[in-house]
């Protein structure tokens, strides 16, 4: 059954992902027709009181991930940092837990903190190698490995050779054992077109307000698009307004519009 969501995951195309941070929200996206859920780290790590940028342990993430995976029937992607640790065991650790809690689907950052720098191109085919080799040793070597570079989203190195850089990462991480190749911070749409026209692994990019529509990025070769912590940030900031609002003025208008106690009681 395992394998078969892995062979699911990959086959969705394109894979549109709202990504969620709980349970609950995992049951509402598969409520709105979501094919597939993926987790977002920000999100997680809020839930749980603490700022994003691999400030979790493997253990928070690991128990956020079972709770999601069963709760909802879609296959399931994790949002696993860099990895919770630098070395290339680290990462097999990393993927055997994140396999045996459920999901299907990993994100692994080359990162080594938030900003940078980034790990060697040699640090990270090894630190891939060891995710692959944990995920055969879990046994689920379909498991969909998407690798985040993060180059455009950290501006690493000149802004001329960036590209260049993502695309000899790209070639790497797939002679690697690398299924997808995560962009964030890239959404000029002539770059994502010469990126996917080039790239040995399918695109994901990360959307959000202000960005190219789904169907843009598509018509340019994206083949996955993810919208990180926008969907979180919007539930957190309904809450603030709705707490500010009944604080400071005694009033609920915030609170009309919403799902019906009964209706969202029931999807669960």
């Amino acid at each position: 059954m395992t394998s078969d969501k892995a062979r699911k995951l990959k086959a969705l195309d394109p894979l549109v992902l709202p990504n969620v941070w709980d349970a609950g929200s995992a049951v509402l996206v598969v409520a709105a027709g979501a094919q597939a859920v993926a987790t977002t780290s920000g999100g997680v790590a809020w839930s749980l009181g603490k700022p994003d940028g691999q400030v979790l342990t493997r253990d928070e993430m690991i128990d956020q991930v079972r709770r999601i995976a069963a709760a909802v029937d879609v296959p399931v992607s994790a949002d696993i940092e860099g990895g919770y640790g630098a070395a290339p065991a680290d990462v097999r650790r990393t993927i055997e837990d994140v396999v045996a809690a459920g999901a299907v689907g990993v994100n692994l950052e080359d990162s080594t903190a938030p900003g940078g720098p980034l790990f060697s191109v040699d640090e990270q085919v090894e630190r891939i190698a060891a995710a692959r080799a944990g995920a055969t040793a879990a046994g689920l070597p379909e498991l969909l490995i998407n690798l985040r570079t993060d180059v455009f989203l950290f501006g690493i190195g000149p802004e001329d050779g960036r590209l260049s850089d993502v695309l000899d990462r790209a070639k790497q991480y797939a002679e690697a054992g690398a299924d997808g190749l995560f962009v964030p911070g890239l959404t000029d749409l002539r770059t994502v077109a010469e990126l996917t026209e080039h790239s040995p692994l399918p695109v994901n990019v990360m959307a959000g307000p202000g960005a190219p529509t789904v169907a843009e990025f598509v018509a340019h070769g994206v083949r996955r698009v993810s919208v990180g912590t926008a969907i979180t940030q919007a539930a957190y900031s309904k809450t603030l307004d709705a707490a500010r609002e009944l604080l400071d003025h005694g009033t609920y208008t915030e609170l009309e519009n919403t799902l019906d106690f009964g209706e969202l009681n029931a999807k669960f």
